[in-house]
């Protein structure tokens, strides 16, 4: 399973996540997955944990980024990578964007999604 070669943003489904939180899967075969995660002020990447890789960068905004036991403000620019299993979550402090890179790919997130 993977998608096409090419992807048009404007194409790509945009799904509700969480309250001011949308992301949409931007591309992905079986090994990886990239999805880009649009946050309003005040809204939260609520504390969780998964057996895949990830690393993230802040595209835009300000976030309270928790990784295991520790916290770091992030702007654009920044990034933080969470290893398999560790507890991870943001809080959005000014409006922003994540691209969300996955290893493997998130099965979870294409459920119910019809692109």
């Amino acid at each position: 399973m993977q998608t096409a070669p090419f992807l048009f943003g404007e194409e790509l489904l945009v799904e509700p996540v969480a309250p001011g939180v949308t992301r949409k899967v931007m591309g992905f075969n079986n090994q990886i997955m990239m999805v880009k995660v649009n946050f309003e002020a005040g809204s939260e990447g609520y504390v969780h944990s998964h057996f895949h890789s990830q690393v993230a960068y802040v595209e835009s905004g300000e976030f309270d980024v928790t990784v295991g036991t520790e916290t770091k403000t992030l702007v654009a620019g920044d990034c933080f990578f969470m290893e398999p299993n560790i507890s991870h979550g943001a809080i959005c402090k000014k409006a922003g964007t994540l691209i969300d890179v996955f290893s493997p790919m998130r099965e979870d997130f294409l459920e119910g999604n019809s692109k």
